[in-house]
């Protein structure tokens, strides 16, 4: 039998009040600090993952994980062409963790109605195009149906412009291309979209990739590049190295070279953004800790200067002092225990109850979603769990060594 166990859990489990009742408010806070602190660090935790996972999928689910363009493009989105042909885009898609590879071609324009006008980019995209991020981003209609074919003249458009047109679904609208000369094209509202992302929002409509060609006046395999996306944004840089490998020191049949791109350097200030967010997490788990940790400390001390004469007492027995610290070890892990458990059940109900119901909402023109997003991961809930316990056991050695300090002799008498 573990003596030190049997008397923790004796002393812990006691049913004796009025021995409690110093200790018990003191355990009760301790007990409560744990529980608060971890429920908040779940939180801030889950939180924060969940913002950058949707912003991360917003911004690549509009732009991809990984471009190649014209090295000669300028950063408008009246691009240079580049041909891509399907040998490169065969050894591409054959790269491990490449989802998709898909064509796009952008062009500057100008939509004029009656009353309004707006300037927009036209994105054109081809068939196979991954339309999955916007399908679910869609307020009303239907994605397009591109094919190889018939040429679409259907577009989808978000609802901020949508709104400042005054246009709606199955309306039609000019837009209008300046070049050498103005030319204009007739296109028919099939979709409206909201990502809540001003960025996109306020600028891109959807359309045929036909269009941007032959306004351009390119060759059917000309574009303004490829968009690849990929499986595991962690392995972002390892497949943008795997594709500058495929296209470093190659060139179209124009002369042109290539351009590798990720979304991280096309779109630097939102992912340092997102980066600083780390650094706020660290802030709370580091102060959680260290409360929940002083807590259970002063708790400890609270315990051992109430059962002071019953040190004494084992002392004088010959029990040691390593055994007599133990039991309060033992008991302090027994109250860590009981505050983790309500920290987890206060934690993950405060965080599916918003994932499911989303009672928090925010500026979506300050944060870029309408509800605070969360992710919850099991492998960071349990390091969670056993940083917060480990912690919490390093920081009550020390006080537990105010056991070896009381004299037996002396804590007998103690009251």
């Amino acid at each position: 039998m573990n003596f030190e166990l049997f008397t923790a859990r004796k002393i812990h489990f006691s049913s004796d009040r009025q021995g409690k009742r110093i200790s018990r408010p003191a355990v009760r806070i301790a007990t409560l600090g744990i529980a608060i602190g971890l429920a908040v660090m779940i939180a801030a935790v889950a939180v924060v993952v969940g913002f950058k996972q949707e912003i991360r999928n917003k911004v690549s689910g509009f732009g991809s994980h990984i471009l190649v363009t014209n090295l000669d493009a300028n950063s408008s989105f009246e691009t240079a062409p580049i041909v891509i042909d399907s040998q490169m885009v065969n050894a591409i898609s054959a790269i491990d963790g490449v989802r998709r590879v898909q064509r796009f071609a952008t062009k500057p324009g100008i939509i004029k109605t009656a009353d309004e006008f707006q300037g927009v980019a036209v994105k054109g995209v081809a068939d196979g195009f991954d339309w999955d991020f916007i399908n679910s981003s869609l307020t009303e209609g239907k994605i397009l149906n591109i094919s190889d074919t018939a040429l679409c003249n259907g577009a989808v458009i978000s609802k901020t412009i949508a709104r400042r047109l005054r246009l709606k679904l199955g309306d039609s609208f000019v837009t209008y291309f300046v070049g050498e000369n103005v030319r204009a094209r007739k296109f028919t509202i099939e979709g409206i979209y909201a990502t809540n992302f001003s960025n996109y929002d306020n600028l891109f409509i959807l359309t045929d990739i036909r269009h941007i060609q032959k306004l351009n006046g390119w060759q059917p395999d000309e574009t303004s590049g490829i968009e690849i996306l990929i499986d595991d944004y962690d392995n972002l840089d390892i497949i943008a190295d795997q594709v500058f490998d495929c296209t470093a020191n190659r060139f179209d049949r124009n002369g042109s070279a290539y351009y590798v791109q990720t979304i991280r350097d096309i779109n630097p200030q939102i992912f340092g953004w997102l980066d600083l967010l780390d650094t706020n997490v660290w802030v709370i788990l580091i102060l959680m800790l260290a409360v929940a940790g002083f807590n259970m400390i002063s708790g400890l001390l609270i315990l051992i200067l109430e059962k002071t004469n019953m040190i004494g007492i084992l002392k004088s027995l010959g029990a040691a002092d390593w055994s007599v610290r133990k039991i309060f070890l033992y008991q302090s892990f027994f109250l860590i225990g009981k505050g983790m458990f309500w920290g987890n059940v206060i934690g993950l109900a405060v965080c599916l109850a918003q994932q499911y119901f989303g009672f928090v909402k925010l500026d979506p023109t300050v944060y870029y979603v309408s509800e605070m997003p969360v992710s919850l991961n099991v492998a960071w809930i349990v390091l969670l769990n056993v940083v917060v316990f480990a912690v919490s056991a390093l920081m009550l050695l020390l006080p537990s060594y105010v056991v070896a300090k009381i004299s037996p002799a002396k804590s007998i008498r103690f009251e």
